[in-house]
C-alpha cells in the first residue's frame, strides 16, 4: 500500500471506504487482493478495516458514517466520540446512530440508526473523527427522546459537567430546534441549570412526591438566620423540618459545600431537622420518596400518612 492510503488508514481508526481506497492511488485488483489475503476485512458494502477481527466501536462508527456518507454521528453516538476513549461505561455493541439529510432515503443495516435532519451541514462537525453533529444538537436530541424526564436532566446534566458545553450554548441550540420533544420541559430545565436555581426540582417535588402522596403543605419562603436572609426550599414548619432541593451540578466545588454547611448549621441552630434531596429522589423515584419523607415527619409528630399515587405500584415493581 502506498503511504497516502496509510495516512487515510491512520486518520480513520484503520477503516477505510472503497472511494477513498481509489481515490489514493489503490487499483480495484488491489482492494481485491488485500481482501483474499485477509490483509482487510469488509465491513459493509464498499467499506474495509484493515484487520479480521471483532470491531470495536470506534470502527464501527468510521464504518458507519463512510457507508452512509455524506453523514456524521449524532444523538448518542456524537457524545459518545466528543467523550473520547476514556469512558468505559459503554458497550462497543451499542447501535450507531447517524445523521443524515433529511431528503435522502437510504436503507442501513442492523446497527446503524439513520436520522433525517434539517440543515445538516450546519449542525455537523465535518472534520472530527468521525464526523460528527455538534454536541450542543446531539444532547438536544437525546434529552428530546429519553424514555423519562429523569433521563432527559441526566443527559443534560452529563453534557455540562463534562464541560464540552454549556446551558447557554443547549438553550441557544433548541432555539434553533423548531421541531423537538419537551421543549417547555427541556427550557426550565436548562434556565434552571444556566442560573444555578431548582425551580425545576422545587416544581417535580411538589408535584411528584409532596402533592400527589398527601404529604403535608410545606412553606416555600425566605427565612431569617444568622446570616441574613435564606430562601428554605421547602419547610415544614409544624415539624421543624426542612427538605433542601440541590439542583446545583458541581457538588465537587469547595464554596457550594461551604455554603451547604452553614445553612445546616443555621437549621440546626433552630433546631430544625435538614434532608437534602436532588434530581433521583424527585424525578427518578418520587414514590419512594414521599414515603420516607412521610415517615421522618409522622418521627417529629405528623399524625397522618404518605398515600399511594397512581405511579406508586409501577416505581415498586420497577425497584424490583
Amino acid at each position: 500500500m502506498n503511504d497516502e492510503i496509510g495516512h487515510v488508514l491512520d486518520r480513520q481508526a484503520g477503516v477505510v471506504s472503497r472511494r477513498q481506497a481509489l481515490a489514493a492511488g489503490l487499483a480495484p485488483h488491489d482492494i481485491r487482493r488485500l481482501l483474499r489475503r485477509r490483509d482487510w476485512a469488509a465491513v459493509h458494502d464498499g467499506v474495509y478495516v484493515d484487520h479480521t477481527g471483532a470491531l470495536p466501536w470506534l470502527q464501527r462508527a468510521w464504518a458507519a458514517v463512510l457507508l452512509a456518507e455524506p453523514a456524521a454521528l449524532c444523538h448518542d453516538s456524537a457524545i459518545r466520540a466528543a467523550d473520547g476513549p476514556g469512558r468505559r461505561d459503554r458497550s462497543d455493541e451499542a447501535p450507531v446512530h447517524v445523521a443524515i439529510d433529511r431528503h435522502r432515503k437510504l436503507v442501513l443495516p442492523e446497527g446503524i440508526v439513520p436520522h433525517r435532519m434539517v440543515g445538516l451541514d450546519d449542525k455537523v462537525l465535518w472534520n472530527a473523527g468521525p464526523p460528527r453533529v455538534r454536541i450542543e444538537h446531539a444532547v438536544i436530541d437525546v434529552a428530546a427522546e429519553a424514555r423519562t424526564d429523569f433521563d432527559a436532566i441526566a443527559a443534560i446534566s452529563n453534557a455540562v459537567q463534562s464541560r464540552r458545553t454549556t446551558a447557554r450554548r443547549l438553550l441557544t441550540a433548541l432555539d434553533e430546534r423548531r421541531r423537538i420533544g419537551r421543549r417547555a420541559f427541556l427550557e426550565g430545565i436548562l434556565h434552571d441549570v444556566a442560573s444555578g436555581a431548582c425551580s425545576v426540582l422545587e416544581h417535580g417535588y411538589l408535584t411528584r412526591v409532596e402533592r400527589p402522596h398527601g404529604l403535608p403543605r410545606a412553606n416555600r419562603q425566605l427565612v431569617e438566620s444568622s446570616r441574613g436572609p435564606i430562601y428554605r426550599d421547602v419547610e415544614y414548619v409544624a415539624y421543624r423540618m426542612l427538605v433542601e432541593l440541590d439542583g446545583r451540578l458541581f457538588h465537587d466545588s469547595a464554596t457550594a459545600r461551604d455554603t451547604d454547611l452553614d445553612r445546616d448549621l443555621d437549621a440546626a441552630l433552630d433546631r430544625k431537622f435538614t434532608v437534602r434531596l436532588g434530581w433521583g429522589q424527585c424525578f427518578a423515584r418520587p414514590c419512594l420518596t414521599a414515603v420516607r419523607i412521610g415517615r421522618l415527619l409522622q418521627q417529629r409528630g405528623w399524625s397522618g400518612a404518605p398515600v399511594a399515587c397512581p405511579h406508586c405500584a409501577g416505581e415498586a415493581a420497577a425497584a424490583g
